[in-house]
């Protein structure tokens, strides 16, 4: 009877912490799943202007005013901060921007292990720069490619996954 939950107690540690085969093509995330993650990141992003923008109309001021005004300005602040955080430090820490951790999706290496901390500020950065460079073609690239990966992904060797299994 102790042997059985023994067993039972080896089989889950193996399980939670590896996967045995690891197939990035296999276990990518969808590319309309990391639409959604990013659709979630880029609403994070602009909450504070617009939040900003709604308080300078409700205070009366319209316009040039309002698009001059230092709650604009605020909300600006508040955008890059807040962004800077989503997009560079929280992947840096934990693998997941909000919107990947809402949606169930981290960033690792192609071969399944934690993703270095520089591999994933590289990626962030340098990676998404070019992504954006080539007008978001770069991101479409995980749709058409078998792999799943995106320009980022492809430069600096890592895919996205769902985040529910630990990978080594």
């Amino acid at each position: 009877m102790n042997s059985k939950a023994d067993a039972k107690n080896t089989q889950a540690k193996r399980t939670s912490e590896v996967v045995n085969n690891f197939e990035p093509a296999r276990l990518a995330a969808p590319f309309f799943l990391r639409c959604g993650a990013l659709l979630i990141d880029y609403i994070i992003f602009v909450l504070g202007p617009v939040a900003m923008l709604i308080l300078g109309r409700y205070f009366g001021t319209d316009g040039t005013k309002l698009i001059t005004g230092s709650l604009n300005d605020t909300g600006w602040l508040i955008a890059v901060l807040a962004g800077g955080a989503n997009f560079i430090l929280l992947p840096l820490f934990s693998g997941q921007s909000l919107g990947k951790l809402i949606t169930g999706l981290r960033i690792v290496r192609t071969d399944g292990r934690q993703a270095s901390a520089v591999r994933i500020a590289l990626r962030q950065t340098v990676g998404y720069t070019a992504t954006v460079l080539t007008l978001g073609l770069g991101f479409l690239l995980a749709a058409f490619n078998g792999s799943g990966r995106t320009l980022h992904d492809l430069l600096f060797g890592t895919v996205v996954v769902f985040a529910d299994r630990k990978y080594k």
